[in-house]
This record gives structure tokens, sequence and C-alpha cells, in this order.
């Protein structure tokens, strides 16, 4: 690649975000272009397909599952059966309704990608906040945001701590002991903020009717098939990669997409077509443009040469080296979309471990597993950096992405600067929260 090709890279990347942060071009439009330049330049080529497709494969198809098999549960009803006990719950509370959004959301996602527990609870949500005439936006961003912080109970909860997981090789049960209590104090971390974001939805007190219509469920059969399929993927999620066939957490979405189909296609209550053209493919399109625009900045080799960097400054001495992950992929995070960000700072990450001598140049290559302890500590503050840092901007993850969309389907639009109000706050305290975790976690490995 010539000068004049990375100068050009860098470039596209810097305009992509600040065309999208100042809201001057739709940010699947922005990033599609930036791809096209990319293409015309000949920067990118045939040859990167396939590692596009290995980088982005696993987290679009965990969030094209996730949304049909949300579709599908979506159309049982059941969403207005929980839409009315929420409200009851709420007893016309503003403070409550936040404080059960972290409730509701935060269990939800340690089973489900994030993007999809947004999906699903949304429609309760924007309901219960009609109800009691307070805007909805404030608190579908609180959504995202603890959806987000809650997608770092499980290995499967975030696309962008699946990739590290996955890169690692790290199990779901290995995940849960290591890492799933920074993920709890994470989301904790949200509650005291809210009185602050929040403070006129804290303070709503509303009368709510005596008495209301009870919901009931009009096709019961067809909810418990698809809560079937709901409770297959947490089960496959759960023990799939212990299987002797080895079902890693996208082919359990893909699995549960297609049963979810099935179902569908089985009761006949509406067409197959119908759900699939629901699927958010404005989003899907957005994170693979995104994608592969990171793939043009791997190609640049910059990413190789920051390994060498990192050497020079730090040496053997790995903790710096986690903290500056953290603080790095938080803020670049926040400005990009979180997975791509976590993909291209993996390459970087590995290559400083190799030159470190804390891994054998073997590592470079796919399916390398055997990490020591020590290094282990270096890539939890990338899940940190990369899962919570991506709550301080509404592209800063697949989540922020989505509830967007879903105000704006609902007929607001969220600014960049309106988000980042009530995203950068939360983003600054989890970190501090990660970084306590990560130094933790150094000492008890230690």
């Amino acid at each position: 690649m010539t000068d004049f090709q990375i100068y050009l890279t860098i470039g596209v990347f810097v305009t992509v975000i600040l065309l999208i942060a100042f809201d001057l071009i739709d940010m699947t439009v922005t990033a599609l272009l930036g791809v096209s330049v990319l293409i015309v330049f000949g920067i990118l080529d045939g040859s990167d397909l396939m590692p596009i497709v290995h980088t982005a494969g696993g987290p679009l198809s965990l969030l094209f599952g996730g949304m049909v098999v949300a579709r599908v549960i979506g159309k049982t009803g059941i969403f207005e059966w929980i839409g009315d006990a929420f409200l009851r719950a709420t007893g016309g509370s503003g403070k409550r309704l936040l404080l059960l959004i972290v409730a509701l959301v935060a269990p939800l996602c340690a089973v489900l990608p994030n993007a999809t527990a947004v999906i699903l609870v949304a429609p309760v949500i924007v309901g219960v906040c009609q109800a009691l005439k307070v805007d909805f936006v404030g608190p579908l961003i609180i959504t995202a945001i603890v959806s987000n912080a809650a997608g770092m109970l499980t290995l499967v909860g975030d696309p962008a701590t699946f990739l590290v997981g996955q890169a690692i090789g790290l199990s779901f049960i290995d995940y849960l002991r290591m890492v799933s209590l920074g993920g709890v104090l994470a989301v904790l971390a949200v509650v005291p903020l809210l009185p602050w974001l929040l403070p006129k939805i804290w303070a709503t007190r509303v009368t709510l009717p005596a008495e209301r219509p009870p919901i009931t469920i009009e096709r019961p059969g067809f909810l418990a098939l698809a809560l079937f399929v709901l409770l297959i993927m947490v089960a496959l999620f759960l023990v799939g990669e212990s299987l002797p066939t080895r079902i890693i957490p996208p082919q359990v979405a893909i699995i549960g997409a297609a049963l979810a189909l099935l179902v569908v296609y089985g009761v006949r209550i509406e067409p197959v077509g119908e759900v699939i053209r629901d699927v958010d493919w404005k989003t899907i399109l957005f994170l693979g443009a995104i994608f592969t625009l990171v793939q043009a900045f791997i190609k640049t080799e910059l990413l190789q040469g920051l390994s060498i960097q990192l050497y020079h400054w730090f040496g053997s001495d790995l903790m710096p080296v986690a903290f500056l992950s953290l603080a790095g992929i938080g803020i670049l995070s926040s400005l990009l979309a979180n997975i791509p960000v976590v993909a291209a700072a993996l390459v970087m990450i590995t290559g400083y471990l190799v030159a470190a001598q804390a891994v054998p140049e073997i590592a470079l290559a796919p399916g390398f597993t055997d990490w020591p302890n020590v290094t282990l500590p270096v890539f939890v503050a990338m899940m940190f950096g990369g899962t919570l840092g991506g709550n301080a901007t509404l592209i800063g993850a697949s989540a922020n992405v989505v509830a967007v969309g879903i105000c704006a389907a609902q007929g607001q639009r969220v600014s960049f600067i309106q988000f980042l109000r009530i995203g950068l706050p939360i983003a600054v305290v989890q970190l501090s929260v990660g970084a306590l975790y990560v130094l933790a976690l150094a000492a008890m490995l230690g």
C-alpha cells in the first residue's frame, strides 16, 4: 500500500466519523460512501472479502438471529401483557420506571445479545412512557446503555465481548468465572447517575387509573412455541460449545432464527417474508460497512506498527498496556462502532504480546488458545473498553443504533449531542469501574 493510500484511508476514517458525529449525512450512507471511496482507489479488493467475513460473520450472525427471534416473540402479544404489568409495577413513578428498566434489561442481556434485548423491550418501555406522559427517548437511551453494560454478564451478551472471548478461546463457563462480576458492577454503576441525568423523569408522579382491562394472550400455543425456541437458544448458548459438534454462539443464533421462522411458517400467522423484511437491515448494513472500513485500516499496517511501539514504550510490563487498551478502545468505541474497533485492537494487542514474548509467534494465527494467565487482564480490559466505551455515543454500539432507530420510527429523532449528554458520563464512570476490576483480576491471577 502506497503512502497516498495510507493517508487516504485515515482521511476516509476521520471523515466518516465527523459526518456521523455532526449528523450531516445518514450514518449508513456515510459508511457505504467511505467503503466506496476505498474500493475506487484500490485500497480494498476481492482478497479482503474473507478477512471481513471472518471478523464480521460472528457478531452479525448474533445480531441477525436475535432480531428474528425477537420479531417472532413480539408477534405473540407477550409484550403487551408485560407492558401492562410493568406499568402497574411503576405505580405511576418515574423513579420506579428507570429502576425497573435496569432490573428488566440486565437479566435479559445475560442470555441474549444486547441489541436483541433492546428490540424486545422497546415496545414495553415506549408504551409505559406514553402512559406516564414522559418522553421515551431518555429511557430508551438508558435501555441501550444498560443492555451494553449487562452484555458483559455473559460471553454472548455483547458482540464486542464475544469477539475478544472467541479470539482467546474463552468458554461460556470460564467467562462467567472471570468477567461476569465486572458486568454486574458496570450495571450497578448506572443507578446512582439516573436522578442526575434524567431529573424530570425521576421526579415524575402520575396517578394511574384504578382499574385497567386485563391483557390476555390470544394465541397461547404460538407463544409457547416461540418461548420454547428462546429456551433452546439459551440452552445452546450455555452448553453448545461443550457438545461434540461444538456449536458456537453465532451458530446458535442462526439455529434460533431458523426455528423461529419454522414456527411462523407452521402456525401461519403471517408470511415468513414479512418477518425477514422487518429485520433491521439498515443496522446490519451499517455495521458491515464499518467492519469493511476497519479491514482497510488493518491493511495499512499501522496497527502492526503500533504493536512494536507499545513494546518500545512498556516492554514486558502488561498492566500499563491493559489500562491503555481499556482507555484507548473505550474512546475509539465511542467514535466508531465498538465491534470493528475491538476487531482491529485484537490485531494490535496480539502483535504486542508476541513482541513482548508473552506468547509465541503462533499466537498471531487464528485458533491459538494457550494464553498465559498474565495476559488475560489485557483481554478483559479490551472487553471493558469495547463494551462500555460504546455507551458514550449513538454510534458506539449496535444496541445504541437500534435504540435510536426505534426512537426515529416512533417520531422522535435523537441527535448525537442528545445521546452524548446521557451516555458520556455513564461511560466514564463505568470505564473507571472497569479499570479497578482489571487491577483486581490481575492481582488474583498473579
